[in-house]
């Protein structure tokens, strides 16, 4: 019986970000190539690496990832990885009030592991009338009008010391990112 392998998403943290941690495309793809995934694709130059792989333990591959992209790069780099199935249930339960974004601005907050539970909302106070903020198995939606985000509570989330576990991308890239999987 041959084993079909499984789509995912290694979302790494924090590169190519305002000139630093810099990381090229390309050979993002090749260390990826050289961990034995196979279909691999980079999305943008944020760190979203689409790949295949017969392994079903997300944890094992953030682990390996994380080991290799240190290695190959001399960086600590966090991943959190995401199946296709993980990516389209939160696709599926998207914010009803993102359907008409218009003038928001819409996050997926991507949570590591270590931090992933609902009682994570707390730790922040989403401004009413200004932000939402919600949680979803493995995620935080977090949107904000656009004309009031220097207002928004959550501008300030990189000062937490839950920031270095958790990596965020616009609904735009997500869907991508998705439509990307499916291929």
């Amino acid at each position: 019986m041959t084993h079909t392998p499984r789509r995912y998403v290694a979302l790494l943290r924090g590169i190519n970000v305002g000139g630093n941690t810099m990381v090229r495309m390309a050979d993002l793809r090749d260390c990826f190539a050289q961990l034995g995934f196979s279909d691999v694709t980079t999305y943008i130059n944020s760190g979203n690496v689409i790949f295949s792989s017969d392994t079903d333990n997300i944890h094992a591959l953030e682990k390996h990832i994380e080991t290799a992209l240190a290695a190959a790069f001399h960086l600590p780099l966090r991943v959190v990885v995401r199946s296709r199935k993980d990516i389209a249930a939160l696709i599926d339960h998207l914010p009803e009030s993102w359907g008409n974004a218009g003038e928001k601005k819409c996050n997926v907050i991507f949570l590591h592991a270590s931090i992933d539970t609902p009682t994570i909302v707390q730790n922040f106070k989403p401004k009413p009338g200004i932000e939402e903020l919600q949680y979803y198995p493995g995620v935080l939606f977090w949107s904000a009008d656009t004309s009031a985000l220097t207002r928004s509570a959550m501008i300030g989330v990189s000062k937490s010391v839950l920031y270095k576990h958790m990596t965020v991308r616009n609904l735009n890239t997500v869907r991508k990112i998705y439509e990307l999987m499916q291929s």
